[in-house]
């Protein structure tokens, strides 16, 4: 299953639920990718340990072979790497990425994203794909690419405006492009279970029909200390309220049976 996760608005936590959604399915012997398109790296960073301009082997690595004529081309696999977790492997980003770009749009390459993931495929159960704020070349690929995509939303009025834009985006997309594309959900992120104005804004998304998932994740310090040690929230504190939004969220995705808090 291949999985993108995407908003143009910065700030609404694509890397973190990417990252603790991909640890969530390694940790249940799933062999997962986190796949980071994002050229600020923050996938990258947060599973390896280390930023993105100190890899080698990086996505853009991979991508480059389709433009130069210069680079042997080697196979995808050999552009990922292991974290420190069972099951859990990077394809990640480099600021190279930003330079390539023009490129890879210049020479028509949209598709070469796919091809790519579909021969990890083979190897890998889940592939989780992180993009950066923008709809630019990678996020098209990413979203060419993917069979499932989740749309996180931050509960503010700005994000819902910019929510209408998006999906009419990806509506295009998936007549364009991408017609297996299935919009798998918004997730509430930073909910403020307390404040009335997140309440309000979902509710109201609700009733007019939009898909939003019925777990919605809390606003926590204990992800940006998660985010400080480098290690998902699984392995970083695993009972924590959290967390346990994460697997039920994760679990909800697979189609398993969630015991939902109502929203009043």
């Amino acid at each position: 299953m291949r999985r993108v996760v995407f908003n143009q608005k910065g700030g609404v936590g694509k890397s973190s639920i990417v990252c603790n959604l991909a640890a969530i399915s390694a940790a249940r012997g799933n062999r997962t990718l986190v796949v980071d398109l994002d050229p600020q790296g923050n996938s990258t960073r947060y599973l390896l340990g280390k930023p993105a301009t100190e890899l080698h082997d990086t996505v853009a690595d991979l991508l480059e072979q389709t433009v130069s004529f210069t680079v042997f081309n080697r196979r995808p696999d050999e552009f990922v790497h292991a974290t420190p977790y069972d099951n859990l492997f990077v394809l990640p980003s480099s600021p190279e990425l930003d330079f390539l770009e023009r490129k890879l749009e210049a020479k028509h390459k949209i598709y070469k994203l796919r091809e790519a993931l579909k021969k990890l495929g083979e190897n890998f159960d889940e592939i989780y794909i992180d993009t950066a704020p923008a709809l630019n070349f990678y996020t098209r690929s990413a979203l060419i690419a993917s069979e499932r995509c989740l749309i996180p939303f931050d509960c503010d009025d700005f994000s819902r405006q910019a929510l209408y834009g998006l999906l009419g985006e990806i509506r295009d997309l998936q007549e364009d492009h991408n017609e297996g594309l299935a919009i798998e959900g918004i997730i509430a992120n930073q909910f403020q279970s307390r404040a009335s104005l997140p309440r309000q804004l979902v509710l109201e998304l609700m009733e007019e029909g939009l898909p939003v998932l019925p777990v919605r994740l809390s606003s926590s310090v204990k992800m940006k200390e998660s985010h400080q040690a480098g290690r998902p929230l699984i392995h970083f504190a695993p009972k924590h309220a959290l967390t346990v939004q994460y697997v039920d969220l994760f679990r909800l995705l697979q189609g398993e049976s969630v015991e939902l808090t109502p929203l009043t």
